[in-house]
């Protein structure tokens, strides 16, 4: 079979330091002036920082198998080789490119060099950057983009579905607290938009999957259901329990609909240390997960803390330019936080000109509120943590966070995939996304997808027409 040759770019390096191995036995082929463009990075305290130093780490160590412009055998099989071309041909491309980057240029001339010179052998270009694709193709290289374990955000798991079932069925749910309905003829239906597209037949549920049943009659009979979190996907049998949160509140807040429903039980379950919460501006994320966090926190007492965070984009020198001390500096993106705790706490106008507000629930040590920047390193046990905008973290950055989480700890994500301010992920290779996909087969995760704005009339027509 014939070894193909695979250039990659820097900024795959930047994503994922050990991308080389992902290439079987072929020949992976990185552009020396791609660790140019990684040196100028390494001094970052950001994850592409850490990413950069960690790089220089790698290949400094591949020297010792031999030379890295000749090419080495990678353990995993396939080669590894560093490579530069003739001035005469980067400058060409530099001319056919007058205005791009010299860096991307030096790189397309790479993988030309290589195309030109081995024609048995395909060449392909593996780059995040959808320009330099682009100018790629256009130049008759073939190029593809780097997703390690992406999964298409269409066929992300939703984390609920509809089902079909008799009248008599549901009528059974609410006189007996449950309903056993044998899996191997169920048809779920899942959407992350208002179609619904057929599910699998058995073994197609998840545990704590949530489940909206209608009649097959079209009387127009629904109910809320719940698949529990012992659910075994191999059983011939799916059990249902009713929705017992439905007349819930947590500080004042309801649910005005089945996925904010959804939401409000697994935030208020004990038993799921894990919640993923999807949805565009407005569906109420984290208004619910702050009201569940701080119910858990003040009125149960089963958390010690509700710590409330989010990752600052731009990050780096952007943010020390800014006047003041390190707290107002992160005011502005900490401040919707506080907006949704002080709707929540009811504060008046007279009170916040008063000077109430957040800070209040701060001082008494019920409510934490900083960046993701100072959760690394932290042990967090017997909190109530709640992740904002978690789309922006790549999957090595939530790793790192919930590593964080000691016991008895209960952590939410809330993001939307769509929104991504991160240049080096997007959302298929965000960490939101690879945390719903990782835990989804796991009894003490649920994911709930929020579609219905709630903020206001013009904030849903907004988010839908803009």
């Amino acid at each position: 079979m014939t070894t193909r040759n695979f250039v990659l770019d820097t900024n795959v390096l930047l994503h994922d330091p050990r991308a080389y191995q992902k290439f079987g036995d072929n020949r992976v082929v990185i552009p020396i002036y791609v660790f140019e463009e990684i040196d100028s990075f390494k001094t970052e305290m950001t994850e592409r920082g850490r990413n950069a130093r960690e790089v220089g780490r790698i290949f400094d160590d591949l020297r010792e198998q031999g030379s890295l412009g000749e090419g080495i055998e990678l353990d995993g099989g396939g080669t590894l080789q560093v490579a530069f071309i003739p001035h005469e041909r980067a400058r060409q491309i530099e001319e056919e490119f007058l205005h791009s980057d010299e860096k991307d240029n030096f790189i397309l001339a790479v993988a030309l060099n290589l195309q030109d010179n081995e024609p048995d052998r395909p060449c392909t270009l593996i780059s995040k950057d959808t320009n330099l694709r682009v100018r790629a193709d256009v130049l008759g290289l073939d190029a593809e983009n780097y997703e390690e374990e992406g999964i298409s955000i269409s066929e992300l798991y939703p984390g609920a579905c509809e089902l079909e079932v008799t009248p008599d069925a549901i009528n059974l749910l609410h006189r007996r607290g449950e309903l056993e309905l044998d899996s191997e003829d169920l048809q779920p239906r899942r959407s992350d938009t208002a179609d619904l597209n057929p599910g699998g037949a058995m073994g197609a549920f998840y545990p704590n999957e949530y489940v909206l049943l209608r009649d097959n009659e079209g009387l127009g009979q629904t109910s809320l259901a719940k698949v529990p979190a012992d659910y075994d996907r191999e059983e011939s049998t799916l059990r249902l329990y009713p929705l017992e949160t439905l007349d819930e509140r947590a500080w004042g807040i309801e649910a005005r609909n089945k996925e904010q429903a959804f939401a409000l039980d697994a935030l208020l379950d004990d038993d799921i240390k894990l919640v993923t919460l999807i949805g565009k501006a407005g569906t109420g994320k984290t208004l619910l997960s702050i009201a569940a966090g701080l119910r858990k926190v003040t009125d149960e007492q089963i958390y010690q803390k509700l710590i409330v965070s989010r990752p600052i984009f731009p990050m780096g020198r952007d943010l020390g330019y800014l006047p003041g001390t390190l707290e107002e500096k992160l005011s502005p993106w900490m401040q919707p936080i506080f907006d949704n705790v002080e709707h929540l706490m009811g504060l008046s106008q007279a009170d916040k000109r008063a000077g109430r507000g957040a800070q209040e629930l701060k001082e008494m040590g019920i409510i934490e509120i900083e960046p993701l920047t100072y959760i690394r390193g932290r042990s967090i046990p017997d909190q109530f943590m709640i992740v904002d905008e978690a789309q922006n973290l790549t999957p090595h950055e939530v790793k790192t966070i919930m590593t964080r989480v000691g016991e008895d700890t209960k952590i939410i994500l809330t993001g939307d995939p769509y929104q991504i301010d991160n240049p080096y992920i997007d959302s298929e290779s965000n960490g939101l996304t690879h945390v719903v996909t990782r835990f989804k087969e796991e009894a003490s995760a649920a994911t709930i997808s929020l579609y219905q704005g709630e903020r206001s009339e013009l904030a849903e027509l907004a988010a839908n027409l803009l």
